[in-house]
């Protein structure tokens, strides 16, 4: 009994005993479901196994779409709990755990994932490749941000979540202050999940500079493809600090070493610096893919060509560059001198100017276009004013001297989402309406869309825009709870109100989902939109070759000027395409990697040994396995292009 006491929840509740039960009951139904169905060996073989990179992103969105719906629930049950004064919903200890977890789920397990998603679908699509440079890693990536993320989710039900806020400040986050091991699962989670995504960074790197089709220099690149490939330079530069970080919050909890203790030589400012060095540079990891996707959307149905392609790039990396020139503005108040003060102040107002020249050219190439009123177009349009308050608010709290008013109250709260709804959400919820027949082969309901994009953009406005009022007039953030007498009461219930709209939003993007399933007609052609960039030169969905012949790019819109200029895109007949053949090491090395966090999460050394070696012999494997992957012979390709309605050559 003393071994299993071990992993009890240390504050448990009706909730968690519930989700329990939600999680037992899941679990046994996707067994019964994938053994009656007899599914096991197509789920093994089409998806587990797979290194197609369209694939790969596709579990990625249905991953980030999953966390979404888990992080929207901690956020459900934080305006609920603070709809009224002294409410009882939640005590200080589980509140405390609900938000801590809102915040790492929202951004490390559900807006990079979706951003990696539209990654791996888009970009070797848009540069004319067949696949990423590293196939084998990218499925690697992809299972070792799944393992973390499902490491970090047990934590809720097996041995208590995280308690230190998303951001996991020491001493909080020490034994001392937070003895239950969720704070191990933080530590440990968020690193395998981080060395996926660093992989990614390197992959698409290697994949943009090397694979390009014939004829797109770098200055004729889709700005979507711009944006992954300067996100992925600051991925490379920013996740190893994360990582170290991690290592060494790690080593604390686990070891005593006392590198972020306040006694000892100790410091605990040192875990601020090195979190906020990856923390602010990863808004711009999450940010500048979502400019992308917009300034994808946004000439597609402006039917006009993006304004100022030169200074969107440039501003790019300006904000690339910037970033990591920010961090100590999250510390205004933590006794810096003026000095240092006035620099970061400065240098954080500075990263507004290409930020607001971005929005002049969204405008611009919206000005005198022929505008539809799409889905997709709509959230793009709606990102832009309100995208705009969250970074005005920004601008007020890059003033020092003001920051002392607004730090650690709701107008800090409301300010973020501010700029992460608008620019990240509304991005990726626009993306997968634009991409989704590229992914799936039919598209979403329209008229069901548009009815989710009010209730989105409506609460999103509700239940933030009052959280500035009270903010200003004192209500800090974290608060559990608050006496009628603060007079915060009405505009947090109508915060709570904005939620519950937001809620109602994703209950109608799923039906949106389901109805299309049902309903939604096949066949759309690969250009449904009548888009501009090679993406949508190739089938819906794409074939496992992606280009049956790699296109030759002649300008900036290869694709656009092939249907209306008369530019040949595809020239020459097939030959045999090589491609990479599917491997379950990945998914297996992953797993064993999920066993070597959860050994450590509970300090079981003999079973942590055992799980590194595992990792290492994977490793092996693959230093010794002769794999030249596969080919698909001439005769394959023509059968496939009929098929799928191309040209026979």
């Amino acid at each position: 009994m003393g071994y299993f006491a071990k992993f009890a929840v240390p504050h448990p509740s009706p909730a968690i005993y519930a989700s329990m039960i939600a999680i037992g009951v899941t679990v046994f139904l996707i067994i019964f479901g994938l053994t009656y169905f007899k599914k096991w060996i197509y789920l093994w073989s089409e998806w587990i196994t797979t290194v197609d990179h369209k694939k790969i992103g596709t579990m990625y969105l249905i991953s980030a779409l999953l966390m979404l719906f888990r992080g929207g629930v901690d956020a459900l049950m934080m305006r609920t709990q603070t709809a009224v004064p002294d409410n009882k919903l939640l005590d200080s200890q589980h509140y405390n755990e609900v938000f801590s977890a809102h915040g790492v789920i929202m951004i490390i397990f559900m807006a990079m994932p979706y951003i990696m998603a539209f990654m791996n679908i888009v970009v070797p699509l848009q540069i004319g490749a067949r696949d990423v440079a590293f196939p084998r890693l990218n499925a690697i990536s992809f299972w070792l941000f799944f393992m973390g993320a499902m490491l970090f989710n047990i934590s809720f039900v097996i041995g208590g979540s995280p308690d230190a806020g998303w951001s996991s400040y020491f001493p909080l986050a020490d034994n001392e202050f937070s003895p239950s091991v969720g704070t191990n699962y933080y530590m440990i989670a968020i690193q395998i999940a981080g060395i996926g995504t660093l992989m990614t960074g390197i992959n698409f790197i290697t994949t943009i500079l090397r694979m390009r089709a014939p004829g797109m220099t770098l200055m004729r690149m889709p700005m979507f493809t711009w944006s992954a490939f300067v996100t992925s330079i600051i991925i490379i530069f920013a996740f190893p600090v994360l990582t170290i970080a991690l290592l060494m919050g790690t080593m604390d909890r686990l070891f005593d070493t006392k590198f972020f203790a306040t006694t000892d030589g100790g410091m605990d400012m040192l875990w601020a610096n090195l979190f906020w060095v990856w923390g602010h540079p990863e808004v711009y990891i999450l940010i500048l893919p979502a400019f992308g996707i917009f300034s994808e959307i946004i000439p597609t149905f402006s039917r006009r060509n993006i304004y100022g392609y030169k200074s969107m790039v440039i501003s790019m990396v300006v904000i690339s560059l910037y970033s990591f020139f920010v961090w100590t503005h999250h510390f205004f108040t933590m006794g810096q001198t003026a000095y240092v003060n006035s620099i970061f102040s400065i240098t954080t107002m500075i990263i507004a100017v290409p930020t607001g020249i971005k929005i002049f050219n969204w405008l611009l190439t919206m000005w005198k276009g022929r505008i539809r009123f799409t889905v997709p177009m709509l959230y793009s349009i709606a990102f832009i004013p309100l995208f705009t308050i969250g970074g005005v608010t920004g601008v007020m709290l890059a003033m020092s001297a003001a920051d002392y008013q607004y730090h650690n109250t709701m107008f800090l709260v409301a300010h973020f989402h501010n700029v992460i709804i608008p620019g990240v959400a509304f991005a990726v919820l626009a993306g997968s309406t634009y991409y989704w027949p590229k992914i799936f082969g039919f598209m979403l309901n329209e008229r069901i869309g548009k009815w989710a994009f009010w209730f989105q953009t409506i609460g999103f406005s509700l239940a933030f825009f009052p959280m500035y009022i009270t903010g200003l007039d004192g209500q800090a953030r974290r608060m559990y709870t608050y006496s009628e007498a603060t007079g915060y009461g009405p505009l947090n219930f109508v915060s709570f109100i904005g939620a519950a709209f937001m809620a109602i939003s994703f209950v109608l993007i799923v039906y949106t989902i389901y109805y299309s399933i049902r309903h939604a007609p096949r066949h759309v052609g690969g250009d449904p939109w009548d888009a501009r960039s090679l993406e949508w030169a190739t089938h819906n969905p794409v074939p496992e070759y992606n280009f049956a012949i790699i296109p030759q790019v002649d300008s900036r819109e290869p694709f656009w000027d092939a249907k209306y200029k008369g530019h040949e895109l595809f020239k020459g007949d097939y030959k045999k395409i090589h491609m990479p053949n599917n491997s379950g090491v990945p998914f297996i090395m992953s797993a064993i990697f999920f066993v070597f966090g959860f050994a450590l999460v509970f300090s079981m050394w003999i079973l942590a040994v055992i799980s590194l070696i595992g990792i290492f012999v994977c490793m092996a494997h693959r230093s010794f396995e002769i794999d030249h992957g596969h080919y698909i012979s001439v005769e394959e390709i023509k059968e496939t292009e009929v098929k799928m309605g191309g040209n026979h050559k």
